[in-house]
């Protein structure tokens, strides 16, 4: 019988994953050594989809059997386990064949009852859309975003001096000749006429036009790139340029 050593050097062990119920492989997923088989059944749930009261498990060596894993009580870190090796997840149910067993369905409610479900874990561990601090959060800076947005819009009067900033193009100073709709374009756009040729039209888009200015001084950006403030013009003039 072969002999692997325990490695008593780290806290966590870095297996692959894989299960009788498709042929992916999750590689080197790390799991903490103080696992108990219980807790590794949990963790695995969200990886295969399998059920952790119905599951076994396998530990593989290459395609060497180790041994099975069936006491839900054991420490993983007592089992002869190293970096590498290959958990084998099979859950029983998908080994019956589907016309043995009656078909049947939950309801919505039934469904949210039960506490051996991939959707009860996330409640429990607050993960993924029931992490509430993390979508109160994320909802907080949609709507700063958006109050942003429409300061902006509200700021941006026609005639007032502005700078604009896009990402990849450099700041261009300008005044305000536009601030609405584009046809055929969702939401606001500020049309800007650059006091250098650093646009991409003369305030017109699709032959529609907008405002008057000359070819290449016009440009049309989100409200959000626009900066409404005392910019004075560039003494630098690029048409003047050789």
């Amino acid at each position: 019988m072969e002999q692997y050593i325990i490695d008593s050097g780290t806290d966590f062990v870095k297996l692959n994953i894989s299960n009788s119920k498709n042929d992916r492989v999750a590689i080197e997923t790390k799991f903490a050594k103080s696992l108990n088989v219980a807790e590794l059944k949990k963790k695995l749930e969200v990886i295969t989809g399998g059920n952790a009261n119905t599951m076994e498990i396998e530990l593989y060596n290459g395609n060497n059997l180790i041994c099975k894993i069936n006491d839900n009580a054991t420490i993983i870190g007592s089992l002869p386990i190293v970096s590498g090796m290959r958990l084998h997840v099979i859950d029983s149910f998908v080994l019956i064949e589907p016309e043995a067993v009656e078909k049947f369905e939950l309801s919505e409610d039934q469904y949210e009852k039960k506490t051996d479900t991939v959707r009860n874990f996330l409640k429990q561990n607050r993960l993924g859309k029931y992490n509430e601090d993390e979508l109160r959060e994320k909802e907080k800076r949609q709507k700063e975003q958006e109050k942003l947005e429409r300061d902006r819009i509200e700021s941006c009067k026609i005639g007032l001096r502005c700078q604009v900033q896009v990402k990849g193009n450099p700041t261009r100073i300008g005044t305000i000749r536009y601030n609405g709709s584009i046809e055929g374009k969702k939401g606001t756009f500020i049309g800007v006429e650059y006091d250098e040729p650093l646009g991409k039209n003369n305030g017109s888009i699709n032959g529609k036009r907008y405002f008057q200015c000359k070819e290449n001084y016009g440009g049309f950006v989100a409200p959000i790139s626009v900066e409404v403030g005392d910019f004075p013009p560039d003494d630098i003039n690029l048409d003047d340029e050789i």
